[in-house]
């Protein structure tokens, strides 16, 4: 079974990459999407947004970092890919599922659902673009208004050359409501020959035993779980491994406090501490207990200073 960590926008930028796989339990992780439009980025996005290429294109505990692109331009996106594997990208990833509104509108992520033709193209361009040895997988959703076309859309992209398939349980429009229809990702499974990785609402260890038995997936993708729970993927490996009590996951969350707190104003890494502690919170009592003592300050050193006291 491989676990791998979502490309959670917004959220799960390289430090929290970087603590979550220090954990254990995850194979590989996927960067936020990059934005592609119509041009070759310079450089310094791709490092921006995957400083782990410096780096071997692993997080300092040396797990994989997949680089994920979203846009709609198939020969843009085909020209950032070889770059981004020139820089030294292991595997590229496609985003055909976000759902953000803004995404959506400049025809990005889940929108692109309603085109099975164009995930085809796209797909194709970036395979043919990048070596062979370099993988291609893309990550997609049941699809945008409804999941009449998700076993179209998987083929579609299976015909353009992906390696493997991430699928997320809900459609656009269903967001993130549960439930997550994990059969659907079974169909799915079932209409393709490449691998198909499950995605959505898994929890806990016993979501993730359902899903593999609603989808006949193996591999699982862990989103907003893993926020909530940071030693979800080692619980997921280990029917015997005992869950982390608070007391251990502070510790986590301190040295998170620490990585960005100089790396914005203090107001938006304050906002940055309680997004995630508002996840841990769905998991822990005292962190919510400690969510509500916080909620108001815009200092990281006053955050720290609740926090040792928690």
């Amino acid at each position: 079974m491989k676990l791998a960590l979502a490309p959670m926008e917004g959220v799960c930028d390289v430090y929290l990459r970087q603590i979550l796989t220090a954990m254990g339990g995850f194979d590989y992780c996927v960067t936020e999407f990059i934005r592609v439009s119509d041009h070759l980025l310079p450089d310094k996005t791709f490092y921006r947004e995957c400083p782990e290429l410096l780096n071997g294109a692993k997080t300092i505990s040396g797990v994989p970092v997949h680089v994920q692109l979203l846009g709609s331009d198939s020969i843009a996106l085909a020209e950032n890919a070889a770059r981004a594997v020139e820089l030294g990208a292991p595997v590229i990833d496609l985003n055909f599922g976000c759902p953000s509104k803004r995404v959506n509108n400049h025809m990005g992520g889940s929108a692109l659902l309603q085109y099975p033709e164009t995930l085809f193209h796209i797909v194709q361009a970036v395979r043919n673009a990048v070596p062979d040895s370099v993988p291609v997988s893309a990550k997609m959703r049941l699809g945008f208004y409804d999941k009449s076309l998700a076993v179209e859309n998987a083929q579609a992209l299976q015909a353009g050359g992906v390696s493997w398939l991430t699928v997320h349980g809900r459609t656009k429009l269903e967001g993130y409501r549960p439930p997550a229809h994990w059969q659907w990702i079974g169909k799915i499974r079932e209409a393709v020959s490449v691998p198909v990785m499950a995605n959505g609402e898994i929890w806990c260890a016993d979501d993730a035993n359902v899903c593999q038995s609603a989808s006949g997936c193996r591999d699982i993708m862990l989103g907003r779980g893993a926020l909530s729970r940071p030693d979800l993927a080692l619980s997921i490996k280990d029917a015997a491994y005992k869950i982390k009590t608070w007391s251990e996951i502070k510790y986590q969350y301190a040295e998170y406090l620490s990585l960005i707190e100089h790396t914005a104003k203090p107001c938006q890494v304050a906002g940055r501490l309680k997004q995630w502690l508002s996840f841990l919170s769905k998991a822990y009592l005292e962190a919510e207990c400690l969510l509500q003592k916080i909620k108001t300050l815009k200092n990281p050193s006053e955050i720290a200073e609740h926090l040792a006291l928690s």
